[in-house]
């Protein structure tokens, strides 16, 4: 009698535990699930800037060997993160190449800073999540667009 209850109070608490929502950050498992962010923009005051993001993002997006992209545009700077699918990362030189090339001729008046590197993605991704919140001023955005940036050149 006793194993009983012992099994349906196990029983309730697996039930519960299963059922809370854990509402967690984009940036928690954007290493290991796609995000698939929406292009991020830090001056937001001209309009022509959320079409050339949004260009950018589907120009990306279109190349099979990616799985995920993040855009990131700055007054100055652009930056492009993406993920490659696992058969493809013997290509990724290759393949940031191609994309670099291609970004520069569609879209000749942006600067351009293109990475395949997953903390690189990963501090856009906390970027934009910091982007989200309203005291986050363009000014702090756009200094730490360009620490990112500088750490993507460090890296290399």
């Amino acid at each position: 009698m006793r194993k009983k209850y012992v099994f349906i109070v196990l029983y309730l608490l697996l039930v519960l535990a299963g059922c809370s929502q854990n509402e967690s950050n984009d940036s928690e498992m954007a290493l290991i699930k796609k995000t698939d962010p929406k292009p991020v923009l830090i001056d937001k005051k001209t309009k022509g800037n959320v079409d050339v993001a949004a260009d950018i993002k589907k120009e990306i997006t279109s190349y099979k060997e990616l799985y995920d992209v993040a855009v990131v545009k700055g007054t100055e700077d652009t930056l492009v993160v993406y993920k490659v699918k696992h058969l493809q990362r013997f290509h990724m030189k290759k393949i940031e190449k191609k994309i670099k090339g291609m970004l520069e001729k569609k879209f000749p008046d942006e600067k351009f800073t293109v990475s395949s590197d997953y903390k690189i993605f990963l501090e856009a991704i906390k970027l934009k999540e910091k982007m989200e919140k309203p005291d986050y001023s363009e000014e702090e955005a756009n200094k730490r667009l360009k620490e990112i940036i500088k750490l993507k050149k460090e890296m290399a």
